[in-house]
């Protein structure tokens, strides 16, 4: 059996995180900023923004605010859930880390704290590495103080909840499709940063690749790169390979293509991307909606093919 739909999947949401755990979808996403919910589906096109609410965030911590792309991970039989907040000030931003209270990915969470390298430098769009028995921490974040550009870093973790020792940077906007609608942009002369954030972890075979998003999050031409990892040490920066091309862009009526997650079919055969998008090419953050589709491999490298449009049907087996 399958099932066929046409996206959008969600009119509204950003930073679209879902998982297929024991037959069902999770979907977890930040509410207003404020709160996070999760929600759950028997299909990847029925999940709604009508979920649980797993936590709400005291009010007057470095925590309380701006919640942003949420995230939630089984690890050695646990459930941790992975988000950036803040106290109200973006310079603020950091990662927290929260652990499910009765082992449920769609239950309670509460808080454990902040996950920070030594520097302890502003951090989004935090997610886990599995590799060889260990756990690494990936994010986006700011290389000092000032809001320049948005590199990717990657640690080793002590634990699921701690991060041990030094991060390393593996990727920053270099490319021109990188640094689309940042720097000192002619319609404002208002500078933005460059961007590289949200990076997603996609496994096959020995081979982990991070899919991370990147030039402007409010334009039409955000996009999505690939990093490589193919062996040798994982926290060696020259082990990673970056693809010198973008890997994943706007379509007619699919415009500002990223920060996605992956997961499959329920037989595990079939890979989905999980993106956000919006219907116009100047829409903002606002108008992004969730949409989802499959896509195929070239050997261990992915391909995910043509954004699809409004009116293309995405077909999933049930």
């Amino acid at each position: 059996m399958s099932i066929r739909f046409k996206n959008p999947i969600l009119e509204k949401g950003a930073d679209p995180f879902v998982v297929l755990f024991e037959g069902k979808y999770y979907y977890v996403y930040s509410c207003a900023d404020r709160s996070i919910q999760v929600s759950s589906a028997d299909n990847i096109n029925l999940l709604t923004r009508e979920g649980n609410t797993v936590f709400v965030p005291e009010e007057g911590t470095e925590y309380s605010r701006e919640l942003w792309a949420p995230e939630i991970h089984y690890i050695n039989g646990d459930w941790y859930l992975y988000v950036a907040a803040d106290n109200g000030s973006n310079v603020n931003h950091r990662m927290y880390v929260l652990k499910s209270k009765n082992g449920r990915p769609d239950g309670e969470y509460e808080m454990i704290g902040k996950i920070t390298s030594p520097d302890d430098h502003w951090a989004i769009d935090g997610t886990v590495i599995q590799y060889n028995g260990e756990l690494y921490f990936s994010w986006s974040g700011w290389e000092g103080t000032e809001n320049v550009a948005q590199n990717i870093y990657i640690a080793k973790m002590k634990s699921p909840t701690e991060i041990e020792g030094e991060r390393v940077l593996i990727s920053k906007p270099e490319y021109e499709w990188e640094k689309r609608h940042c720097g000192h942009c002619e319609w404002d002369g208002k500078f933005r940063p460059y961007i590289n954030e949200g990076p997603q972890i996609l496994y096959k075979d020995d081979t982990i690749h991070i899919v991370y998003s990147a030039s402007g999050s409010w334009s039409q031409y955000y996009c999505l790169g690939l990093l490589t990892f193919r062996g040798g040490d994982i926290m060696d920066p020259k082990n990673w390979t970056k693809n010198p091309e973008l890997v994943f862009e706007q379509s007619e009526g699919t415009h500002g293509t990223g920060h996605c997650s992956f997961t499959t079919t329920k037989d595990g055969k079939t890979d989905i991307i999980v993106y956000h998008a919006m219907r116009t090419p100047n829409g903002g953050w606002g108008a992004r909606g969730v949409r989802a589709q499959t896509f195929t491999w070239d050997g261990d490298m992915p391909v995910f093919g043509k954004a699809a449009g409004l009116e293309d049907w995405i077909e999933v087996s049930e």
